[in-house]
């Protein structure tokens, strides 16, 4: 059982760096996923993970893989999306949903067409879906910062995020600080997606922010809850995931994320908030 659960990370440097990546990751993208999930942007979060690749493609292009250039045009091509998608939807008789899932269209293609014309196949494999097994310190050291800037973001904006989830409309008529608290809310997502785009990859970067979220919310309706057991999953999934990966020779990134949707599968079947079990048991006990 050593063998099995402690080996790969005390025998292999590169294991407990992803580790230690992953981690952070969850801890920080979890509980924003929380968020998102309760403020029904699920599919934003899918959407603003394709849409940071043009930006971190053309930092690709002028930088090479440049930790500083990726990041830096990554965030700026997030926010540049959210902005432009929102203002498309209050000036056209789109809704914001289709207009982001056209801005985030275009954002991939444009990305991947850009990775395609300067780098190799190989390039374009580590944009898409990550290298979580080659992290170096500067790699490790954004991932901490993001995941200490977005618990201490999340920290801040506690209350009134939780308000303005429950009922926006009643922030806004008692307070000033909705706009500016949604405005925060969706800088934390771009950073989050940008860190796990470093670790996972645009097409997976998602994933470790919504399956571990979407599993929270069948086992709790505290808010506060749902972020705890967000992170659990979060910080679960990554390590089962390793152990899984340096076992089976299969990719780290996309093993993590299929421990996830594990985590997700057995949630929707034993969740107590909302599973499936707990609809049988309700329905007996009405039988009784």
């Amino acid at each position: 059982m050593f063998d099995l659960l402690v080996s790969p990370f005390s025998e292999f440097e590169f294991m407990r760096r992803a580790l230690v990546g992953g981690v952070a990751l969850a801890l920080s993208g979890a509980p924003v996923g929380v968020f998102l999930i309760l403020r029904r942007m699920s599919l934003t979060g899918d959407a603003m993970a394709h849409a940071i690749l043009p930006g971190a493609a053309l930092g690709y292009l002028f930088a090479g893989l440049s930790l500083g250039a990726m990041t830096a045009g990554g965030l700026v091509a997030g926010l540049l999306v959210a902005v432009a998608s929102g203002a498309v939807a209050r000036a056209t008789s789109l809704r914001e949903d289709a207009s982001l899932a056209a801005f985030y269209l275009v954002s991939l293609a444009l990305g991947v067409t850009i990775v395609s014309l300067k780098g190799s196949s190989i390039d374009l494999l580590h944009v898409l879906f990550g290298n979580v097994l080659a992290l170096d310190d500067a790699t490790l050291v954004l991932l901490a910062a993001i995941a200490s800037l977005t618990m201490l973001g999340l920290a801040t904006l506690y209350r009134p995020l939780v308000m303005e989830t429950v009922d926006p409309n009643f922030l806004a008529s008692v307070s000033r600080v909705a706009g500016p608290t949604q405005i925060a809310f969706l800088v934390l997502v771009v950073m989050n997606l940008v860190a796990g785009f470093q670790a996972l990859g645009t097409l997976l970067a998602v994933g470790l922010m919504m399956l571990p979220a979407a599993s929270a919310r069948l086992w709790t309706t505290d808010v506060g809850g749902m972020i705890a057991v967000a992170a659990g999953v979060g910080v679960a999934s990554v390590y089962a995931g390793l152990v899984a990966s340096f076992e089976s020779g299969a990719p780290s990134g996309p093993m993590i994320i299929l421990v996830a949707g594990v985590f997700y599968l057995l949630s929707v079947v034993f969740g107590r908030a909302g599973g499936l079990s707990r609809g049988v048991g309700a329905r007996r006990h009405l039988e009784a």
